[in-house]
C-alpha cells in the first residue's frame, strides 16, 4: 500500500508551484482544479481545489475541526483484501466500495477513530 495524501486548497496552480520550488516535486497532472505531484516518478501528493467536483466527505472551508480539508489517501494493488480488512474490523464506512470513473479505479471511503477521512483506492485501471 502506498500513501497518496490529498489536501484541499484555494489555488491549485500556485500551491503546485510552491511544492515544486520548495520540495523539488514535479507536476504529473497540472490543472486549476486538481494536481498530482511526484518525486522520482512516484506521486507523493495530490492537490484539489475546494470547490471542484463533488466529494461530499472532503469538507468545507467554513468547517475548522482538525483534519478538515485533508484526506488520507492510500493506493493498493490489493483492493479486495483491503475492503475485507475494513469490513472485518467494522470500520466506519462513509462510502462502500465503488468505481470512480474519473480516476479509473475502485475506492472505499472510511473514517478513522479520530474522525479523519481515509480513502483506500485500487490501482489505476482497477475497474
Amino acid at each position: 500500500m502506498h500513501p497518496q495524501p490529498l489536501i484541499a486548497v484555494n489555488e491549485v496552480p500556485a500551491t503546485s508551484r510552491w511544492y515544486q520550488s520548495v520540495l523539488g516535486l514535479e507536476s504529473s497532472h497540472g490543472g486549476a482544479e486538481y494536481e498530482q505531484l511526484s518525486f522520482n516518478g512516484r506521486m507523493v501528493l495530490q492537490l484539489h481545489h475546494w470547490d471542484a467536483h463533488h466529494h461530499p466527505h472532503l469538507g468545507t472551508q467554513e468547517m475548522q475541526p482538525w483534519g478538515n480539508g485533508v484526506l488520507l489517501w492510500f493506493q493498493t494493488d490489493q483492493f479486495d483484501a483491503a475492503v475485507r480488512r475494513a469490513t472485518d474490523h467494522r470500520a466506519d464506512i462513509l462510502e462502500p466500495p465503488k468505481i470512480n470513473s474519473n480516476a479509473n479505479h475502485r475506492e472505499i471511503w472510511l473514517k478513522d477513530p479520530n474522525g479523519y477521512v481515509v480513502v483506500i483506492a485500487g490501482a489505476y485501471g482497477d475497474i
